[in-house]
């Protein structure tokens, strides 16, 4: 496991450099806020998914916040291992690249799923599954969250 340390208040420059570490291998996805890779662990070759960010001052506490809660849900069966995190340090005057580590999961997305089905339709029995797996996950969350408001 490659997990680094809760994401404290302040810079994120605190953060490890990723070279050495992880590579890029090729992208996979686009997103709101940067591109994800299917990257590789430089020692033991181990696939994983890299989301890769330009930073800047305003999203950093919002960026924190993503990394607390992946860091935090990340053991849930339904959601993907996070790794860690990294920063790779642009040249002077250029925002800096965060990337965000986690498991890669070759098979996709649902919406990839419903891609490559005929029809591009999901059989029933396929979304009593991802239902009932999204509630269990809601349920796990709204326990935690509940338990925290009564702190």
């Amino acid at each position: 496991c490659f997990y680094n340390s809760p994401i404290r208040l302040g810079s994120l420059e605190w953060l490890s450099d990723p070279a050495g570490i992880f590579e890029l291998v090729e992208v996979v996805g686009n997103g709101t806020y940067g591109q994800v890779y299917k990257g590789r662990h430089v020692k033991t070759g181990q696939l994983a998914a890299i989301k890769v960010m330009e930073v800047t001052e305003e999203e950093e506490e919002e960026i924190k916040l993503e990394i607390n809660m992946l860091k935090s849900y990340s053991h849930h069966r339904n959601i993907a291992t996070y790794y860690g995190a990294f920063i790779k340090k642009g040249p002077a005057g250029q925002d800096h690249q965060l990337w965000l580590v986690m498991e890669y999961c070759g098979a996709g997305s649902v919406t990839d799923l419903v891609k490559k089905t005929k029809g591009n339709c999901l059989k029933e029995d396929w979304i009593a599954y991802i239902c009932r797996e999204v509630l269990r996950f809601e349920l796990v969350f709204l326990s935690l969250f509940w338990s925290i408001i009564d702190k």
